[in-house]
């Protein structure tokens, strides 16, 4: 999935925050974003889907920074239990993707993302064929639609920003390819 799926499928996971406890939306929001990136980082540092996803602890850990949100709320621990929740979803949120490739419409790879837990790798599902498919970019909006209703002022025009580039990005997907080919010889 895109990046950007990821990050509001995380701010899908704060909306419920945002109601219940207006005065930690930001918080909930801000540490959903930041959750929603940081998995993918590991594109620049290690193996990627390996180095900083974690499918299997990594929401067992976000539940827990959850249970201490809901016993000592503030912004911090708001913050950092919606850091670490989307951050799992985003590692478990992989596996319904497709491998890591280049051109995963052509599924050379099976392999989504590694379970460190149970020590092997997880294999990819295909139900988002891959990141800037159409069905990716579906997913992106009906996660949009809440979050759109739920936040206001500068967190409506980072969505709309993010709803931009994943159009533009779903668009071009394909074509774009050869040229990431091109800088990786």
């Amino acid at each position: 999935m895109m990046a950007i799926t990821h990050v509001l499928v995380g701010l899908l996971l704060a909306v419920p925050v945002a109601l219940v406890a207006p005065e930690y939306a930001t918080a909930a929001g801000v540490g959903a974003i930041v959750g929603g990136i940081i998995p993918d980082l590991d594109l620049f540092a290690g193996v990627h889907r390996k180095t900083l996803h974690y499918p299997v602890a990594g929401p067992v850990v976000g539940v827990a920074a959850g249970v201490v949100a809901v016993v000592a709320p503030s912004p911090v621990t708001v913050g950092i239990a919606l850091a670490l929740l989307s951050a799992g979803v985003h590692a478990t949120t992989d596996i319904f993707g497709a491998g890591e490739e280049l051109r995963p419409w052509e599924r050379t790879n099976p392999y989504a993302v590694y379970d460190h837990v149970n020590g092997r790798w997880l294999r990819a599902r295909y139900l988002v064929p891959y990141d800037g498919a159409p069905r990716d970019l579906l997913v992106t909006l009906l996660c949009a639609v809440p979050v759109a209703a739920t936040f206001r002022g500068k967190f409506r025009w980072l969505l709309a920003g993010l709803l931009l580039v994943a159009v533009v990005y779903t668009a071009l997907r394909r074509r774009l390819v050869p040229h990431f080919e091109a800088m990786l010889e």
